[in-house]
């Protein structure tokens, strides 16, 4: 991976975290993420009308890919009602990478190299050890299945976007589209499940996060999903997972979260899986 690809990628990471923070401090998680999700729709509509059609091979990608996404969005969701945010999310996001490369390696014959495997590794482990802190407070194993589902569903969509954006012949538009129809299937999954007046909570109190997170947010994906056409998609997708790192200081300066010995230690595991992704 060269050093532009890399630095981009890090860039992605830090501004995943900000809006990150932002769904972290809401309350209602519901209306979190469903402002996040429809906050997709002003700029994939400007992207749509900006950019090409993507090719006809790409279609399955993007219907995958959004059925994926809302997969993830909503077994996220249904970890939220068994556990707090700072235990599930470790856990879905730690294991998405290392099942990435899993998958890279055995089903799409993807060679890497040890010390890439033992950097990605190093990546899932350090996230993955947040969620070992105050264990006792998970309400039965519900929290931990829901989120290691959730880590199957971002291993999926991974994997889905990552090929399907190589194949649009336009990444951005391929994502404008692939958000959109994610955004309408959430939205009538609200319906069915009864909870459509969280969309009009979201355009009266979660105003911020649908402008600004939702904003940020395309972005992110934007800059990972090109990094996708141009990097091997596990190792992409693993230094995507270092927003957890940008997480972390955020929550200790700003949201007044307290240094741990364990998050300290997280951070040193995440980093020299990085070091070895880069470097080695």
């Amino acid at each position: 991976m060269s050093l532009k690809i890399f630095l981009i990628v890090i860039l992605a990471a830090f501004l995943h975290a900000i809006w990150n923070a932002m769904v972290k401090n809401e309350d209602n998680k519901y209306l979190a993420v469903t402002a996040i999700v429809l906050g997709h729709i002003p700029a994939s509509i400007l992207i749509i009308l900006l950019t090409p059609t993507p090719s006809i091979e790409s279609i399955p990608f993007i219907i995958g890919s959004a059925l994926l996404h809302n997969g993830y969005q909503w077994y996220l969701l249904s970890a939220y009602k068994f556990g707090d945010l700072t235990k599930v999310y470790p856990i879905a996001r730690g294991t998405a990478p290392f099942l990435v490369a899993i998958v890279s390696v055995i089903f799409f014959g993807i060679a890497l190299n040890n010390f890439e495997i033992l950097g990605i590794f190093a990546i899932s482990l350090g996230i993955l050890s947040l969620s070992f802190y105050e264990t006792k407070n998970y309400k039965n194993n519900s929290a931990v299945t829901y989120a290691l589902i959730t880590g199957f569903f971002i291993m999926g969509y991974t994997i889905t976007d990552g090929y399907g954006s190589r194949t649009s012949g336009s990444f951005l538009s391929y994502m404008g589209w692939s958000f959109i129809l994610n955004a309408i299937i959430f939205s009538i999954i609200l319906k069915i499940k009864k909870k459509s007046e969280v969309i009009s909570k979201t355009f009266k109190k979660g105003k911020k996060i649908f402008f600004i997170g939702g904003t940020l947010s395309y972005i992110v994906y934007g800059i990972i999903v090109w990094g996708f056409t141009q990097a091997p998609i596990a190792l992409v997708a693993a230094l995507r997972e270092t927003s957890i790192i940008f997480a972390l200081l955020i929550g200790i300066l700003f949201l007044k979260e307290k240094l741990t010995l364990l998050k300290a230690m997280a951070t040193s595991i995440i980093f020299f899986g990085v070091i070895l992704l880069k470097f080695y």
